[in-house]
């Protein structure tokens, strides 16, 4: 099992509309998939049409084992299944520190699935806490969504120094970028600055599209709603070059 967090200490960068499609891509090429909203706001729930409500709550979550599958729905999609959130999660944090490995807890919680699904996907909330150390553990790969704008390069950079400073791998951190505009110089400029100073950076631009912002309407993947529309093929890109950079082939 291959467990892909999409995580971001910046909010509205296109975290939730990148772990939908995404995992929906995975999930159409064959390969089993869960897609794990770790997000008080629900907001990957929202968009698979599911009610916003873990079975046990998230005391029971932080047991995993048979709590979690318990609260695992079906999606309307062939090989995919979601692990809703609720607004308990907003407890994780003081969840996970009662624990005697505090920063290790959901790696435990998710081991149990292993047999069965092919990949995770964490959607995750922001936040550099005790939750982000517990992704940052039970993660194999981190996608981080970047806005070429100065303040989202600039929380980038915190994040690699936080990741240095507790060492954490910053090796399995793929980052893209998000909410993209070539007409903007400032943009272009940042883009090129990016590309030359980290390595993880993939080649792969997410524009900014009314399709992926009327997600929340339509409350389905732009990959499957629009699929020929520029933005699919924007993640299909995406999801190409993520699974060329990590050396994986998550198809069934």
């Amino acid at each position: 099992m291959t467990t892909l967090a999409v995580y971001s200490n910046k909010g509205g960068v296109g975290k939730t509309t990148t772990a939908v499609n995404l995992s929906f891509l995975a999930a159409q090429a064959g390969a089993k998939t869960l897609i794990c909203d770790l997000d008080p706001q629900s907001s990957t729930t929202f968009y698979f049409r599911v009610k916003p409500k873990l079975k046990y709550g998230a005391k029971r979550f932080l047991k995993g084992g048979r709590h979690i599958v318990g609260s695992i729905k079906e999606t309307d999609y062939e090989n995919l299944d979601l692990l809703p959130a609720d607004f308990s999660l907003r407890h994780l944090d003081a969840g996970f520190s009662k624990f005697k490995r505090p920063k290790e807890r959901l790696k435990k919680i998710l081991k149990p699935l292993k047999s069965e699904y092919d990949l995770v996907i964490l959607d995750c909330p922001v936040t550099i806490s005790i939750l982000a150390e517990n992704v940052f553990n039970a993660a194999d790969f981190i996608l981080v969504p970047v806005i070429p704008t100065t303040l989202s390069v600039r929380t980038f950079q915190q994040l690699l120094s936080f990741c240095q400073k507790n060492h954490y791998d910053s090796g399995k951190i793929f980052a893209f970028f998000s909410m993209v505009d070539r007409r903007k110089k400032m943009h272009n400029l940042l883009i090129a600055m990016m590309l030359k100073e980290f390595n993880g950076m993939l080649r792969s631009f997410i524009p900014y599209l009314a399709q992926i912002e009327k997600m929340g309407a339509e409350r389905e993947p732009v990959v499957k709603s629009a699929a020929g529309s520029l933005a699919a093929k924007a993640y299909h890109n995406l999801w190409t070059k993520f699974q060329e950079a990590a050396h994986v082939d998550l198809r069934g």
